[in-house]
């Protein structure tokens, strides 16, 4: 303690001689961050400090918290670009919304300013930018691009082509024997499914139709083949839209930040952040699901991960709700949040270096059951941020940005939603995660289904896209977990908490892996 008081003292010098004050509780936070470093060291991050926040031109002489955090984070950065962060957190209500320009064939960001209680016409206007999205990236793919002849090449040799059509081509017509529809799939009329695009809508008659791999729910778009005879379309096969590879998607947004975040540009073109993500091959991420914080064997045993983390602290911590039971209130939730702080004591080093990231559940309080969920209430986590000042309270789904590699973290028991409402379940059940990553991946959307199933904000529902495709999804769902991976998109169910005897998931940028772990029974925490 006598060190931490002789350095609080300097750092009040210090401050004072720049033209600065500072509160007791702020110079004690600053002494624990030079505390490591000799007294030659602390010198010159004084003085770096005091040069950074005269340059943050700041309204008072009084340096608050964030003021100091910003600093240190910035003097951290040293070697990266202006808005270039190793990691980060990406409120899905921050998200940038971008919109397909046909004329141009490029997506151009979309300036309006977006709001929960938005404009009526958002209603069918979010499923017209989903679809924009959809067929531009169906066209371009080789079954539907136009044919190239090449000479010395036979006609047999060659693949198939197919040349979709709109609603609009087929309903003026009677018949058709060679079809294929990329449109919305809907029941207008109870028992009757239609497939919709902006052109208009067609019946469809199901009956023997061979259904490709994946979950046919209402709400996702579809592409259907087969042939049209008045006013029906009858049905032969029905997929999903085609993947496409991330790095072939990006080329259409050109060097700007679609992912969100500080940086102007996408950071997955910065040489020197591709340079720190495949040289720190200790970083790791680690994910939990279904965190009752109202249960005491769960408080002990994240109290264990806790300490058995504290020697080599991860990058993030993130734990996803729900922290109690559903009938519980943000009364107790404020004491639950103010518990898992507590769990932390004499882990010092993890509260330094780790970011706990805590994602709501459409069941936690203060939020209606709307995607994208917003952020648990500052009011609620001040006891957890005292003793853990790392904490972000983010919004769910929300995106992280590790160095070069974007993760999307989601917290929904979507696999039950897809089993329940999916047209044709997947006959092979040993592969049912391939058939949810698959329905995730080619719809390029996290809720691809019906808005009963699970309400979406209109006017947010770009922030649940997957487009382009990110290196890692997360889904939090309470189903048994797995991971898999389709086109270098990485699809992982963490599983529930509780139920998987305390199981979590250990990701590994640099190697692009995944860990299985858990916190065993006869484990005890120092």
């Amino acid at each position: 303690m006598d060190d931490i008081s002789k350095l609080k003292r300097k750092i009040t010098t210090s401050f004072k001689l720049s033209g600065f004050l500072i509160r007791s509780e702020n110079s004690a936070y600053l002494a624990e961050q030079l505390l490591p470093f000799d007294d030659t060291e602390r010198e010159k991050w004084l003085t770096v400090i005091t040069e950074n926040l005269q340059g943050q031109r700041l309204q008072t002489t009084q340096v608050e918290r964030n003021a100091l955090e910003k600093a240190i984070n910035e003097i951290n950065r040293v070697g990266l670009d202006e808005g270039e962060r190793i990691f980060s957190v990406i409120d899905a209500f921050k998200v940038p919304r971008y919109h397909y320009n046909p004329q141009s064939k490029k997506f151009e960001l979309n300036k309006d300013s977006c709001c929960i209680l938005t404009r009526p016409t958002m209603k069918a206007g979010h499923l017209r930018e989903r679809y924009a999205m959809l067929l531009q990236k169906t066209l371009r793919h080789e079954l539907f691009a136009p044919a190239i002849i090449q000479s010395g090449v036979s006609a047999e040799s060659q693949v198939k082509k197919f040349k979709l059509q709109y609603a609009e081509n087929l309903l003026a017509t009677s018949t058709v024997k060679e079809a294929v529809v990329l449109g919305l799939l809907t029941q207008l009329k109870e028992g009757k499914f239609y497939i919709e695009d902006p052109t208009g809508s067609i019946e469809l008659d199901l009956c023997g139709t061979r259904f490709h791999s994946g979950f046919f729910c209402e709400g996702c778009f579809v592409l259907a083949e087969g042939s049209y005879n008045n006013g029906v379309l009858k049905v032969d096969g029905l997929g999903f839209p085609p993947a496409e590879p991330a790095a072939s998607s990006r080329a259409f947004f050109g060097t700007q930040n679609s992912w969100g975040g500080e940086s102007l540009k996408l950071l997955k073109y910065s040489t020197r952040l591709h340079e720190l993500e495949s040289t720190n091959t200790e970083a790791t991420l680690v994910f939990l699901s279904d965190v009752r914080l109202d249960n005491p064997v769960v408080l002990d045993r994240l109290r264990m991960l806790f300490v058995g983390y504290d020697s080599c602290p991860p990058i993030a911590i993130v734990l996803m709700g729900p922290f109690a039971a559903s009938n519980s209130n943000y009364h107790s939730l404020a004491q639950n949040l103010t518990a898992l702080g507590s769990l932390a004591a004499g882990c010092d080093q993890l509260k330094k270096q780790t970011d706990l990231i805590i994602v709501p559940s459409c069941e936690d309080p203060t939020a209606p059951n709307i995607l994208p969920r917003g952020p648990i209430p500052e009011s609620l986590a001040t006891g957890l941020r005292k003793v853990w000042s790392r904490t972000i309270l983010a919004s769910n789904p929300c995106r992280l940005q590790y160095c070069t590699q974007q993760i999307v973290v989601c917290r929904l028991d979507l696999m039950a939603k897809f089993c329940r409402n999916t047209l044709h379940f997947p006959p092979d059940t040993d592969n049912i995660e391939q058939h949810f990553a698959r329905t995730l991946i080619c719809q390029n959307h996290l809720t691809p289904i019906h808005p009963i199933a699970t309400p979406v904000h209109w006017d947010y529902d770009s922030s649940l896209w997957l487009y382009p495709l990110p290196d890692l999804v997360v889904i939090g769902d309470s189903c048994q977990s797995f991971s898999t991976t389709q086109h270098d998109c990485t699809v992982l169910n963490t599983g529930s908490f509780v139920k998987s005897k305390y199981a979590f998931k250990v990701y590994i940028p640099a190697t692009r892996t995944i860990e299985d772990s858990e916190i065993p029974d006869d484990m005890t925490a120092e």
